[in-house]
């Protein structure tokens, strides 16, 4: 995951009145009211189709009939879990994505019915089903008492005329026996009610939050995907990630072969031949041709071993962070303050991650920074690995511009690390990568 901060962000919305008296007229609060009155009709239907459906299920499990008819009252909550979802998104803002499908072990009905009944998402619905209709009618009873109680009493200035009109009494009756009766119909007394109502209509809106924060909490932790199902998925996707990553560095690797050594020696072939050609009848240029195959057999070990450390370096097996990350430290071009405080060696993917996350921020800093002078931190965080970056250049480092950034981010979230980059245009830029300890 990769986290980018930037100190240019569109500055909010000023607006005059404050957010407690926006609140009963902003869009969100009516949505909230509309999720808030929507849910009983629905918790109603849910909760008659649960109930009638597993009791009769439940009452024929005696014969096989019992089977097929609470397979289908589990259907039935999924599908109207589904419905719960998009209501959810629609009104709440609250997306959830669907719960794993339903895997049938073979064809046939036995097997869908079997698929059915073991799935753990169908029975969370089943929950959700028996849950929610208790609340949605607690929810929709509070909302609607709140919400009408608040704005009559808010309007009461401007509809009392009613009562002595069409009711033949002052107001509204706060009070009233067969010998006493207390209306609200002087000017005070309809004031302090349309304070009363203020407050009622202030308060509204976040008793609505409150409510269908508990409505979002039930949708995901039962509507949605287990946490299991979730976490596979995210497993999936790392592995993917990982494979494509080493697919990348496979076809680079043998790019560079192609391009590099291999190229070097071909060359150096064919120099040698030659010379052993020349070698009787022209041996001065026999020994330049040899002397300069001498050169060419140099740099292709050099590239050799360049690419060798590019894959995993032997000083790294050898020594481990400290000293690799010295090595690497001296190579950039801007000089670096390095310090690295670990117990023990962490395990080899987690610092062949490491150091390969270090060596391509420095390689940035060398080429697109312009800083004078970076700071490289390494140290062990209780269950993690944190390594900083910080130099003095001019920023704008950002992962969408082909810096190299959104592969180590892929890199690092492939084993459960962070990427969190902090450079605004104009620096610092300070950069941290997280990683997992494991030991």
């Amino acid at each position: 995951m990769v986290t980018h901060h930037t100190p240019y962000r569109q500055e909010p919305a000023r607006h005059r009145l404050p957010a407690a008296l926006r609140a009963p007229l902003e869009a969100r609060t009516w949505r909230e009211l509309g999720y808030a009155l929507t849910g009983l009709p629905v918790a109603v239907a849910l909760f008659v189709w649960t109930v009638t459906m597993v009791s009769l299920g439940a009452g024929l499990l005696v014969t096989f009939v019992g089977v097929p008819v609470l397979a289908l009252a589990l259907v039935g909550c999924r599908g109207f879990g589904a419905l719960e979802r998009a209501r959810a998104g629609a009104l709440l803002k609250v997306k959830v994505a669907a719960p794993e499908p339903l895997r049938p072990g073979g064809p046939g009905l036995l097997s869908w019915l079997g698929a059915v009944l073991r799935s753990g998402a169908s029975w969370r619905h089943l929950v959700y089903a028996l849950v929610h209709f208790p609340w949605a009618v607690f929810s929709f009873s509070l909302a609607i008492s709140f919400w009408t109680y608040g704005w009559a009493l808010l309007t009461y200035p401007l509809w009392f005329w009613v009562f002595p009109m069409w009711a033949g009494q002052g107001g509204i009756q706060l009070y009233g026996d067969g010998h006493h009766s207390v209306y609200l119909d002087n000017p005070f007394e309809i004031t302090v009610t349309a304070l009363v109502g203020l407050v009622f209509t202030l308060l509204t809106p976040w008793l609505l939050r409150a409510l269908t924060t508990v409505d979002g909490l039930l949708v995901r932790g039962l509507l949605g995907p287990s946490r299991l199902t979730a976490r596979v998925a995210e497993l999936e996707s790392d592995r993917g990630v990982v494979v494509d990553t080493a697919a990348a560095d496979l076809r680079r690797i043998e790019r560079d072969l192609h391009d590099g050594a291999q190229a070097r020696l071909v060359n150096l072939a064919m120099g040698l031949g030659l010379a052993k050609e020349k070698l009787h009848h022209d041996p001065e240029t026999a020994a330049r041709m040899v002397e300069e195959a001498h050169g060419e057999a140099k740099t292709a070990l050099k590239e050799l071993r360049d690419l060798a450390r590019g894959i995993h370096p032997a000083i790294l097996t050898d020594r481990g962070l400290d000293a690799a990350l010295s090595h690497i430290a001296t190579r950039c071009t801007v000089p670096v303050t390095l310090t690295v405080d670990l117990p023990t060696r962490p395990a080899p993917a987690i610092e062949g991650i490491t150091y390969y996350t270090a060596s391509e921020l420095l390689q940035n800093i060398s080429k697109h920074s312009h800083a004078h002078h970076a700071t490289l931190d390494l140290r062990h965080t209780p269950h993690h690995l944190t390594l900083q970056i910080h130099d003095d250049g001019t920023g704008g480092a950002d992962p969408t511009h082909g810096t190299g950034l959104a592969g180590l981010a892929e890199r690092l979230h492939a084993v459960d690390g962070t990427l969190t980059i902090d450079s605004p245009p104009g620096g610092p830029t300070l950069i941290t990568a997280q990683l997992p300890w494991r030991a």
